[in-house]
């Protein structure tokens, strides 16, 4: 019988990316996102996939989205984002509750109502995309850190509590990653202030490198698990130690 995957915010970047390699190692494949336009798209290009909208903040819309299926073998939480890069005290209290709900409560939200699925399965497989912001702060950083930081310790004692259970949690906490929105979105839109974050950094980690990961940890056999795989651009020896060549 062919494997379910579930992918959430699968309407661009990573997700997108993950959606389509599960969809090449034979998965049917549910991306999920808020914008069904861009979901239909990939599912018209890539065979396998099955458009569903969600959006991961509301209980409602992740309900129907558990009712809809007859099975599920693999949940990617993918789902998240940063938004703003203010001090903590000049911080705005919305952008901090929006993380949480989006990259945290989501999490939360989705595992919950698909888990008993995966242990229906016999073999499960619990994915979570974290970030190195979930194991180092950095300045401007602090509530995608702290949500990020949430994040990790819920794959960690998901890990403890599910140990007797046939479902494997998998943390994937990716560094520099350029994406077509990620940065773009946590400066509001400011174009020249995302194309900074990545200036001078000859190759930073795509998307489509993060799926790889994630579509290698999936497909081990079922005693491997991978408790925790910390993935960085070779440019990138730490948070705030980045190579990058001068512009000319």
């Amino acid at each position: 019988m062919t494997k379910t995957a579930v992918v959430t915010g699968a309407s661009s970047g990573i997700g997108w990316a993950t959606a389509r390699r599960l969809a090449a190692e034979g998965y049917d494949v549910v991306a999920a996102a808020r914008r069904v336009d861009r979901l239909e798209k990939l599912a018209a290009e890539v065979a396998g996939v099955r458009p569903i909208p969600l959006d991961v903040t509301s209980q409602e819309s992740v309900d129907a989205l558990a009712g809809a299926l007859d099975r599920c073998d693999v949940l990617v939480n993918n789902a998240g984002g940063a938004f703003g890069l203010e001090p903590v005290i000049e911080a705005d209290p919305a952008d901090w509750q929006r993380m949480y709900d989006v990259n945290v409560l989501g999490t939360l939200r989705m595992t919950k109502a698909l888990t008993p699925k995966l242990v229906e399965s016999g073999d499960g497989v619990l994915v979570l995309l974290t970030s190195t912001a979930g194991l180092v702060a950095y300045e401007g950083g602090g509530g995608y850190v702290a949500a990020k930081h949430a994040q990790k310790s819920m794959a960690e004692t998901l890990r403890l509590e599910l140990y007797d259970r046939p479902v494997r949690v998998v943390e994937i906490a990716p560094g520099m990653v350029r994406t077509e929105e990620f940065a773009l979105t946590r400066f509001r839109g400011d174009r020249e202030a995302a194309d900074r974050v990545y200036q001078g950094v000859a190759h930073p980690l795509t998307a489509d490198d993060v799926a790889d990961a994630i579509v290698w940890s999936v497909t081990r056999p079922a005693h491997f698990n991978v408790d925790r795989m910390v993935i960085r651009p070779r440019a990138q020896a730490a948070q705030h130690k980045v190579h990058r060549t001068p512009a000319p």
